[in-house]
């Protein structure tokens, strides 16, 4: 492994695209170079509380992330040490008290999720920050798929969640943060040329630490 990992942030709206160029990216490298890790599964535990007032959590704003679990573990991961990434469970609302899931320090590790340019903390531990760009109402049906198939949700549900909160946090907590990035990524996924550069830029990033 090299002196340091590499961490790549790749974040932008609900339903723009990000999980698919994540995936994009950790099909073009060796599986033992490359470890990821999701900001929605550092949402705030919630087991102490009743499901109603769970039910009332608002997850499209800073303050629902445990970004200071989020940051020690990244500490640890540029250590070289491993960590117990936790997982949460979206229909009971709170995080899984029994599971988690290991993640180890590899080459690079790619930091995924809708506000890690939102903390000053985060966004200073990232060496690379790719923003990805969709139009408003490509994501709002994606999420509407991805909630109902994935969350057990209504569709009035996602529709009424994203018009209370989802939109209001994306225009004050997500898009004005682009301005930090070092890479705007127009349509995702569907976005296979700037997909190639990014993974290319990677490799000989990589390279070069290797080299010296």
């Amino acid at each position: 492994m090299i002196n340091r990992p590499l961490i790549v942030g790749i974040t932008g709206g609900s339903g723009s695209g990000k999980s698919t160029v994540v995936q994009s990216i950790l099909e073009s490298v060796p599986k033992e170079s490359i470890s990821m890790i999701e900001q929605d599964a550092y949402y705030k535990d919630q087991s102490h509380l009743p499901m109603e007032e769970r039910l009332n959590t608002n997850y499209d704003h800073p303050l629902a992330f445990d970004n200071d679990l989020l940051i020690s573990h990244l500490k640890d991961l540029i250590n070289g040490k491993s960590i117990q990434k936790p997982v949460y469970d979206f229909e009971n609302h709170t995080r899984k008290q029994s599971e988690t899931v290991q993640i180890n320090s590899t080459d690079i590790i790619i930091v995924e999720g809708i506000m890690i340019l939102e903390d000053e903390r985060l966004r200073d531990m990232l060496d690379i920050k790719i923003f990805v760009d969709t139009d408003p109402d490509l994501r709002i049906l994606r999420r509407i798929q991805r909630d109902i198939k994935e969350r057990g949700r209504t569709v009035d549900s996602v529709i009424d969640q994203y018009l209370s909160t989802v939109r209001p946090a994306h225009m004050q907590f997500i898009e004005p943060y682009k301005r930090y990035a070092d890479i705007i990524m127009p349509e995702g996924g569907y976005n296979t040329v700037a997909i190639d550069i990014v993974v290319a830029k990677i490799k000989s990033i990589i390279q070069s630490k290797v080299k010296r």
